[in-house]
């Protein structure tokens, strides 16, 4: 499983949406895993996968780094969810979300997917892709992360 799961995620890579900016974007793939503690709440860690089974939490994290001489303007970066994983429901306020291909995006309270003759309100295993665009630009040599949860359906 832990090999699908790879091979998928290489395979959804997230997508720069603006050539023109020379940005660089890297993305990686962890397991959460709660440690308990003695004496008080469990503590969260981010470890790499070894093994991913159904349920598992993941994080994914994209960074980038403007690699130009000037400033990065309206990038923007478009992520589809990785085939056998379902968004997990912490949306990010900065992200906007598709629930059919990319063709229609929005927050995800607003979405609506068809179910029979009408339609239901989109639920976050619904997504299929999610897009931030940086309203402030990039400058020379910076850098960044975006990120966002899911779990092994």
């Amino acid at each position: 499983m832990i090999r699908l799961i790879l091979a998928l995620f290489a395979l959804s890579a997230p997508a720069v949406a603006l050539a023109a900016n020379d940005v660089s974007l890297t993305s990686a793939m962890f397991v959460e895993k709660s440690v308990p503690q003695t004496g008080g709440p469990a503590k969260v860690t981010l470890e790499q996968p070894k093994s991913v089974p159904p349920g598992a939490r993941l994080f994914f994290v994209l960074s980038y780094r403007n690699q130009g001489k000037t400033p990065a303007t309206n990038f923007t970066v478009t992520n589809p969810m990785p085939n056998g994983v379902a968004f997990d429901s912490t949306a990010d306020p900065g992200a906007s979300y598709s629930v059919d291909g990319g063709k229609i995006w929005g927050s995800l309270t607003t979405l609506r997917v068809p179910a029979g003759a009408s339609s239901r309100s989109a639920l976050p295993e619904d997504v299929t892709h999610i897009r931030w665009v940086l309203k402030s630009p990039i400058p020379v040599g910076g850098t960044g992360k975006l990120s966002f949860r899911g779990f092994v359906k």
